[in-house]
């Protein structure tokens, strides 16, 4: 299993539709500036664990970190709210009560940057006046909704057609996780999330994080992925330091949505990884981690 990131404050914080969600705090309170990072879809927060490790090696930063709703330790996501837009508002919440003073840097993988993007566009303020930095990390500003894995146009369409109908599956289930063995799954998360020769702790922490999974919010975040289109919500981001990072080897959100976002952002930094998958906060921790540093005020 991978490391967990140590000296954590753990704490709930019940937003406003009265969803709990499982909050992590690292480093000083007083500190300067704040990094506040955000996970991926079927994913934990425990993905930045030796990211957060590496950064506060680096860095006197208050660091701020939470479970998604329908995902780790937070509660599912109720009916209707399994949605990017949702998850963007509980980060605007989260920052109006528990940071609300001082620059903040925003960290973003996968879902997460994409969150990032829906808070750029339903809460700009922040980014005029808070928001000091931003990393995406291996994140797309659309055209997820048949994604081609990589895969032959034939065979991606039957991949895409098979997972419609699992979401479906899913959306009506009553468990409280995806799976109960995660053994099972092992092989799928090496397959689709990582690149070259991944550690098999890794593989194995990552397939337990996705069978916790709450199903009908794994299913209502899918639909949400598919409609998701802000490339307009970049322009809030034109006037803050930003990294884009990608992995040669994404199947997920491979190269050429990396430089769309960066396309839309001339200055910000794109940086590739050319054997990493999906998962750079595992695969590239030490790269991922100095990146972030430099945003950082200071940094």
């Amino acid at each position: 299993m991978t490391t967990t990131a140590s000296g954590a404050d753990t704490s709930t914080f019940t937003t406003g539709d009265g969803v709990r969600l499982r909050v992590h705090e690292h480093g000083p309170a007083d500190a300067g500036s704040t990094l506040l990072l955000v996970h991926g879809w079927t994913l934990t927060t425990h993905t930045w664990d030796r990211v957060i490790d590496e950064v506060l090696h680096q860095a006197d930063v208050r660091v701020l970190r939470f479970d998604l709703r329908g995902h780790g330790e937070s509660d599912p996501a109720p009916a209707g709210t399994a949605t990017i837009e949702r998850c963007a508002d509980d980060v605007a919440e989260l920052i109006e009560q528990r940071v609300p003073t001082g620059p903040i840097v925003l960290a973003g993988h996968s879902m997460g940057g994409m969150t990032i993007m829906a808070l750029a566009e339903r809460h700009p303020e922040l980014f005029a006046a808070r928001i000091a930095g931003a990393a995406l990390v291996a994140t797309s500003s659309g055209n997820l909704a048949a994604p081609t894995l990589g895969l032959p146009g034939p065979v991606a369409a039957v991949a895409n057609r098979a997972e419609l109908g699992v979401r479906g599956l899913l959306a009506k289930s009553g468990g409280g996780r995806l799976v109960r063995n995660s053994r099972a799954l092992r092989p799928g998360m090496r397959w689709l999330l990582f690149g070259a020769s991944p550690a098999a702790a890794d593989v194995a922490a990552t397939a337990d994080w996705v069978a916790a999974c709450h199903p009908p919010s794994l299913a209502g975040f899918r639909t949400s992925l598919a409609e998701h289109d802000r490339a307009h919500a970049l322009e809030a981001l034109r006037d803050i330091p930003v990294v884009v990072l990608a992995g040669g080897k994404d199947r997920l959100c491979p190269l050429p949505h990396a430089r769309r976002i960066a396309d839309a952002l001339p200055d910000a930094r794109l940086l590739l990884y050319s054997g990493a998958g999906h998962m750079l906060p595992l695969e590239r921790t030490d790269e991922v981690a100095d990146r972030i540093v430099e945003l950082l005020p200071g940094g």
